[in-house]
């Protein structure tokens, strides 16, 4: 079905290429699972498959990719819009219609199918996706989680032979992302469709996976079974770090594989107890409260009479499912948001009520869509101007981005970056104004685990200084690992609130890979883990 031959991939300006010398073939009915750091070409490699690269991306291709008997280099996109779906990192840039029903429909009648024939791949799409309550929501009305199942759905409805996807599940709550994988493995299963998937989240897909191609960073690809190349590879999921740790072999990549041969170590952890985290929040002052604070949409309600009060110096995680009411919570809290009832108090103001310069230095927001804030042309001048703005030493902020994810090209533009590399852009941006709360809206979004660990320490180090900090996400790995409490929302309510270990050890859910192997023992990651086995 697809064949790359000596496939070397080099853009314009840059030192090295991309892609170099790739040579493999993928059958049909394989599920591919993509891996690598940040910005080492995995975009580049899924991008090469329907042409994208180089008829869109510019840049020198040389070698051959074949897709179903067509050569890239004279097939440009719109003629492998047949056999080739394909999802990219934001599914916002990707519609073109307005509501859930017309972008499904879209794609079918670009490609001509019968009224008839759209009607039934529409219903059939909305089921399997489990988003029919949204057929017609306006798409710039939903929650990031919704818009990817939306863009993945209006893909899948043509039924390609070649589905390619870009993190599909990175916006995602845990159980939409399972449900979205799994009919995704059905198709393959059933269907024989070939399924390319690029993803941070090793632990939601590994076990998913025929085969693993890796990228290490230098342009070239390890392909072999997923077990064997996470072996030795620089990126894994929690569940191969433990194997590692506990020195199983073969590695286990599903939970249930992984218990059964965990006996031994929960022996030797017994009486053991996780490191203690953070402090009660009872002995730290409030940095932001917030009282009945409602949202509405029209006849939505999106946030329905929350209170929720911040104390300084913690690390709250914002979790539930897609469409819970989290961004627009957040949004309400920082002051550019709706907000019909209820008030908001941060350094004894209402950010609603502030200029928006005066506004972020009370409360600081990273938005979903992170490059919404980027609007320089360089990323050297986006630091530059972070750095001004913020009365901090020139250099602050390009200093916090090589913290986060080193080696980002200064004279580079924003939109030139990937992103994983956008999102820590605005990341450092954000940082360096140094507000006493800042609130994260899915903020590991296309990072990696090296990348999310650089995260961790830096949002721990504003902790450490009095910052409130907020993170809204569906990584229940780094809730794991960062999180003092968590918040759970649930239809514009607040359902659960408490420390992290009683919150994600008591659900299925929101457990990580960990808590899951090692119940009911209450490990939460695998550094935990280690540092009581010293």
């Amino acid at each position: 079905m697809i064949e790359f031959d000596r496939v070397t991939v080099t853009y314009a300006g840059a030192a090295a290429p991309a892609l170099r010398d790739v040579t493999l073939t993928l059958g049909e009915g394989e599920l591919c699972l993509v891996a690598g750091h940040t910005g080492t070409g995995k975009s580049t490699l899924l991008r090469a498959v329907n042409g994208l690269v180089p008829h869109f991306t510019g840049g020198t291709l040389a070698g051959r990719v074949v897709v179903d008997g067509r050569d890239t280099r004279t097939h440009p996109p719109r003629e492998l819009a047949d056999v080739i779906g394909y999802v990219g990192q934001d599914p916002l840039h990707g519609f073109v219609t307005d509501t859930v029903e017309e972008e499904l429909a879209y794609g079918l009648e670009q490609l001509a199918f019968p009224a008839a024939t759209m009607r039934k791949r529409v219903e059939e799409t909305l089921d399997l996706l489990g988003i029919a309550e949204l057929r017609d929501r306006p798409l710039r009305a939903l929650s990031g989680g919704q818009q990817q199942r939306v863009a993945i759905g209006a893909v899948l409805a043509a039924h390609p032979r070649i589905v390619v996807l870009d993190e599909p599940t990175s916006a995602l709550d845990p159980t939409a992302a399972e449900d979205v994988l799994a009919a995704i493995t059905r198709l393959v299963y059933d269907l024989g469709i070939t399924v390319l998937v690029a993803e941070h989240r090793l632990e939601r897909v590994a076990h998913y996976a025929d085969r693993l191609l890796y990228l290490p960073g230098d342009g070239t690809v390890t392909d072999g079974a997923p077990a064997e190349v996470l072996a030795g590879a620089a990126v894994a999921p929690p569940i191969v770090e433990l194997g590692r740790l506990a020195g199983w072999d073969p590695l286990p990549l599903s939970v249930r594989d992984a218990r059964r041969r965990a006996a031994g170590l929960r022996e030797r952890l017994a009486g053991l107890e996780p490191p203690a985290r953070g402090a009660e929040a009872g002995d730290r002052p409030a940095a932001l409260r917030a009282e009945g604070v409602v949202v509405r949409y029209g006849r939505h309600v999106a946030v329905a009479g929350v209170d929720l009060d911040l104390a300084a110096g913690s690390v709250v995680a914002l979790m539930g499912r897609n469409g819970s009411g989290k961004s627009s919570l957040l949004w309400a809290l920082q002051g550019s948001g709706l907000r019909q009832r209820g008030t908001v108090t941060a350094g004894g103001a209402d950010p609603a009520r502030l200029s928006p310069a005066e506004g972020r230095r009370h409360v600081g927001l990273v938005p979903q869509t992170p490059a919404d804030l980027l609007y320089l042309d360089t990323v050297d001048a986006e630091c530059a101007a972070a750095d001004h703005e913020a009365g901090t030493a020139q250099g602050t902020a390009r200093a916090l981005l090589d913290e986060l994810a080193p080696g980002i090209p200064g004279d580079r533009h924003p939109r030139d970056l990937s992103e994983g590399q956008r999102l820590t852009l605005v990341l450092a941006i954000q940082v360096v104004a140094a507000p006493p709360v800042l609130l994260l809206d899915e903020p590991t979004r296309g990072l990696d685990y090296t990348a999310k660990r650089r995260f961790t320490a830096i949002v721990r180090g504003l902790a450490r200084s009095g910052t409130a900090v907020v993170v809204a996400t569906h990584d229940v790995e780094l809730v794991a690992a960062l999180a003092d409490r968590v918040v759970v929302m649930a239809q514009g309510e607040i359902v659960a609130d408490g420390p992290t270990a009683d919150i994600v050890v008591a659900s299925p859910t929101f457990a990580p890979q960990v808590a899951k192997i090692l119940h009911p023992q209450p490990w939460l990651t695998v550094a935990d883990v280690a540092e009581a086995l010293q």
